[in-house]
């Protein structure tokens, strides 16, 4: 099985990464702050004023580590990675089935029905903590309203656009319901809604640059199998957007991205005074928020789960790479349905 890999994130403004025989080196203001060696490195991850040297680009290359570039508010910005080894009949099959409505269609119902039945998971857990507190019957309409989507979506013969209608709704069902998780009652975490490009405050910031982080997971395990990240089946085509890792992430986003956020929020690790807001209204996090959240998330990574169809334990930081997997077996023909991630 493949092998959890660290991701080196740096958020220090100014750094320079540079090569040193088979070390990936860390240099601020010519002091070296780190020294790392590149086998242990799955990713590389720089996020505002960070660099890197050709001679550190070409081992990287050599070795399979990709390097991702992204503002400091987690917006990406370029990838760079050696020759593509993918399997040319694997994609070719994933562009056929994404091109045809009618054969996309299961695998969009698939995908949709685990965002669903996840998203009820969390919420459902929620219930069980705070049944008797003021809000939690309206938190079980949204249960139930989920409860009746998720069977629409399982509908025989349901079409692409109905199930991406239904992908819209349960999303904006899910976020009214949202604001009953978030425990903080500083009024910098009182969320109004969903807001993205820019987020408009802090919990949203915090979704924002964890759905980031997690997208950049999934490109990654994508390629790794042979899979083409741009074309999708749910989402559709546009140019730069990696709409099949938009794609895997609708059933991952509530277990491992909002789960964290609400854990990070109510446990006190994220504060208020760790969020600016700008002129034109977007809310950055400040470069210690942003390491906590980093920390919090390699942390979440490394934590183990008994995966629902494999049956194994693996580490969650796994996941991205086992779904890829089973959906490059799915496209090739070696499974009858792809089998979505359930938490459980």
């Amino acid at each position: 099985m493949k092998r959890l890999l660290n991701t080196l994130f740096v958020t220090t403004q100014g750094a320079w990464l540079a090569r040193e025989r088979e070390n990936v080196l860390v240099r601020v203001e010519q002091e070296t702050r780190l020294r790392l060696p590149i086998h242990n490195l799955g990713s590389i991850v720089g996020f505002g004023q960070v660099s890197a040297s050709a001679p550190l680009m070409g081992l990287c290359a050599e070795r399979g580590v990709p390097i991702s570039f992204f503002t400091e508010q987690g917006r990406f910005l370029a990838r760079v990675e050696g020759p593509v080894s993918g399997n040319v009949l694997l994609r070719r099959q994933q562009h056929r089935q994404s091109e045809n409505a009618v054969r996309a269609a299961p695998l969009a119902a698939t995908l949709v029905a685990a965002k669903i039945v996840n998203s009820r998971f969390v919420l459902q857990r929620a219930l069980r903590e705070y049944r008797n507190e003021q809000g939690s019957e309206s938190l079980k309409e949204v249960i139930d309203h989920l409860g009746s989507l998720l069977r629409q979506v399982r509908g025989e013969g349901i079409g692409l656009d109905s199930i991406r209608g239904y992908e819209g709704i349960a999303a904006k069902r899910y976020f009214e319901a949202f604001p009953q998780l978030v425990r903080r009652e500083e009024a910098a975490f009182q969320f109004t809604g969903r807001t993205r490009r820019p987020p408009r405050d802090p919990v949203n910031a915090i979704l924002s640059f964890l759905y980031t982080l997690l997208r950049h997971d999934i490109a990654a395990a994508l390629e790794g199998v042979g899979l083409d990240p741009a074309m999708g089946f749910l989402h559709r085509d546009r140019p730069g957007r990696p709409a099949l890792a938009l794609d895997i992430m609708e059933e991952l986003r509530a277990p491992l991205a909002d789960r964290l956020a609400v854990s990070l929020i109510n446990r006190g690790q994220v504060r208020p005074s760790g969020f600016v807001t700008t002129e034109s209204g977007a809310v950055n996090m400040d470069e210690g928020t942003r390491k906590k959240i980093l920390v919090a998330w390699q942390e979440r990574k490394r934590e183990t789960i008994r995966h629902p169809y494999l049956e194994e334990t693996v580490e969650i930081g796994l996941i991205p790479h086992l779904q890829a997997r089973l959906l490059a077996a799915y496209l090739r023909g070696d499974l009858d349905a792809y089998p979505a991630f359930i938490w459980r």
